[in-house]
């Protein structure tokens, strides 16, 4: 599986972007992490403290979505509020979707999701903050540790917060192994 994850050079929540990498690689999938330039990302821990330095392996405006099994989208309110109203990262988010391939997001990481309209009719659970946002994006907003919801034509995968990751590095992992035969398939043909 070949999963892509995106986030900004700056304020991603560190553990929200360096744990579903690892949990994700670790059940052997290749992982591409891109932002908006191919530069260090600086990670934030807790949106105040600086965090680890991640190095960046590609630039969002150059990934093309046909190449990934997954989109993973982490928090940090500097990052998700960035990323939120970046056109690459709706494009890619939205292009996921339509393909019915899974999109995952935690903490704030939903308000991408939002402004890429992928919301609407589903079930989703976030940062408690965004809940006004999600709702409006006509999603329906639960305060569980994770949330999945396949009814959409795609799965779509929601945590709230870091407390929250192991339960939604599983999902995720859990969400991506059950599609391996499908992706297999396609990587046959």
């Amino acid at each position: 599986m070949n999963v892509l994850v995106l986030t900004t050079n700056y304020g991603v929540e560190q553990d929200e972007l360096t744990r579903p990498v690892a949990a994700l690689r670790e059940a052997g999938a290749a992982v591409t992490v891109a932002a908006q330039r191919v530069a260090p990302i600086l990670t934030l821990v807790s949106d105040r403290r600086p965090g680890a330095v991640v190095a960046a392996d590609a630039a969002m405006g150059e990934i093309m979505a046909q190449e990934y099994d997954a989109v993973v989208v982490p928090g940090g309110t500097l990052n998700a509020d960035r990323l939120r109203t970046d056109r690459s990262a709706q494009r890619l988010v939205g292009a996921f979707a339509k393909a019915g391939k899974p999109v995952a997001a935690i903490c704030h990481g939903p308000w991408l999701l939002v402004d890429s309209e992928v919301v609407r009719g589903r079930e989703v659970t976030s940062y408690p903050s965004l809940r006004t946002d999600v709702e409006n994006g006509g999603g329906s907003w639960h305060d569980r540790q994770v949330v999945i919801d396949t009814s959409g034509g795609f799965p779509l995968i929601t945590s709230r917060r870091p407390g929250d990751l192991d339960a939604f590095s599983a999902a995720l992992v859990r969400t991506l192994q059950s599609r391996l035969p499908a992706a297999r398939e396609r990587a046959q043909s």
